[in-house]
């Protein structure tokens, strides 16, 4: 078994996705003059993806061919980049109706394919989320990079074609993909019954709520640096050009601690000290950046406190999959993802309301919000926290049922 099926279709999946926030709003600009639809439309995109996520993951959970529900959702991604390159030629209405439908899909290949990692990447548990971690930063690096490149050599409505043509090369890569089915479960209750089931799962069961709490609030930080790093280059240099060299250095420096956590696991560390320790060295990085020592230095602390999550997301998409029962995980992980997208974006809007000369005041913010986001990992059940999560008695019903078959089937082989 090869990790390559996995990170063709990961990589290209969440690249093209992450691509679109690039290329939207100067594709509404470039073709009708309109920076709010461009908004609208990114938001048409990711907004769906918030309130599909439980659906999706119960959806993962219950397929027995998990890899068609992977590559129809690329599929849906992909057609919809197609329509959207097509603005100002065609009805926005049927755009936006596109993009809405490309936003439900999307937690099966942001959060849900990430639930069958281990199994479909070869190695132990520590390499194979280090891979997946490895993924998400490849694309959001090399997404808007991707866009960006192909914008300023030809247009935008030829960087969204660029996309589709990603997000195609990934729907391809489905072909080769093996994603091995959830347990079944027979009697298994309604999907509604199910999704409740797994809601309820997320919020009480204390390891998961610890690690989907502390994600959440370390996006809000992070989804907060963009508009920081403009008024950083305002204050610095009064250019807001400046900010894509600081938002680069970060996705950059993430991108670097991801290669090095997957080419060296850490094993002898737990994985919640891990993934407190990432989020705390970030934030400690993000309030030296604060001091105003100018753009260069700027860009050096928050590309190193980049450095830093890598290790922490590898930790905390491990610690989902311990304290998650096979019958829950997509939900786990797709539900988890939306949080997590809800964080960033709350963050990104609360800091669009400080003026940009508040700069510092903005990143010491930041930088707090990923110490508490590490301080809530102190609530974690350290007793707890290398036992596995209880199976469901459906699940071991289903179990002893599917042992039976096979000893029926091995005596009238004789």
């Amino acid at each position: 078994m090869s990790a390559v099926p996995y990170v063709w279709v990961a990589t290209s999946l969440r690249l093209a996705s992450a691509g679109t926030a690039a290329a939207f709003p100067v594709l509404a600009v470039q073709e009708l003059h309109s920076l709010a639809l461009g908004g609208a439309l990114v938001a048409a995109s990711l907004a769906p993806s918030i309130l599909a996520a439980p659906l999706a993951g119960a959806l993962l959970d219950r397929s027995r061919h998990p890899t068609r529900l992977v590559l129809l959702s690329g599929a849906v991604t992909a057609a919809a980049l197609g329509i959207t390159a097509l603005l100002g030629m065609v009805p926005t209405v049927l755009i936006v109706v596109g993009l809405v439908a490309a936003g439900v899909t999307t937690p099966f290949f942001m959060g849900g394919l990430s639930s069958f990692v281990s199994d479909a990447v070869p190695g132990t548990p520590e390499r194979a989320f280090g891979v997946d971690a490895l993924t998400y930063n490849i694309g959001s690096v090399a997404g808007p990079a991707l866009a960006a490149g192909v914008i300023a050599l030809g247009s935008a409505r030829v960087a969204t074609v660029v996309l589709a043509v990603v997000a195609a090369v990934g729907v391809a890569g489905c072909a080769i993909l093996r994603l091995p089915p959830h347990p079944e479960h027979p009697g298994r209750a309604g999907m509604l019954r199910e999704i409740v089931r797994g809601s309820r799962y997320l919020a009480t069961h204390r390891p998961i709520a610890a690690v989907t709490l502390s994600g959440a609030l370390s996006q809000l930080g992070q989804g907060a640096l963009p508009i920081a790093a403009v008024g950083i280059a305002l204050v610095a240099t009064r250019d807001a050009g400046g900010a894509a060299w600081v938002i680069t250095g970060f996705a950059v420096g993430a991108l670097v601690g991801s290669l090095a956590v997957t080419a060296w696991p850490i094993r002898r560390v737990p994985a919640v000290v891990v993934m407190a320790g990432a989020w705390g060295i970030t934030g400690v990085l993000t309030l030296a950046a604060a001091v105003p020592l100018g753009l260069p230095v700027a860009i050096a602390l928050v590309s190193l406190s980049g450095v830093a999550t890598g290790p922490g997301v590898t930790a905390m998409l491990l610690l989902r999959t311990r304290h998650s029962p096979r019958a829950l995980r997509s939900q786990v992980f797709t539900v988890a993802a939306g949080v997590r997208a809800t964080g960033a974006a709350l963050g990104a809007g609360l800091a669009g309301l400080l003026p940009s000369a508040q700069a510092p005041l903005l990143l010491v913010l930041i930088g707090l919000c990923w110490l508490v986001s590490a301080g809530v990992l102190a609530g974690y059940p350290a007793a707890r926290a290398s036992r596995r999560p209880p199976v469901p008695r459906s699940e071991r019903v289903s179990s002893r049922r599917r042992t039976a078959r096979r000893c029926r089937r091995a005596c009238r082989a004789r």
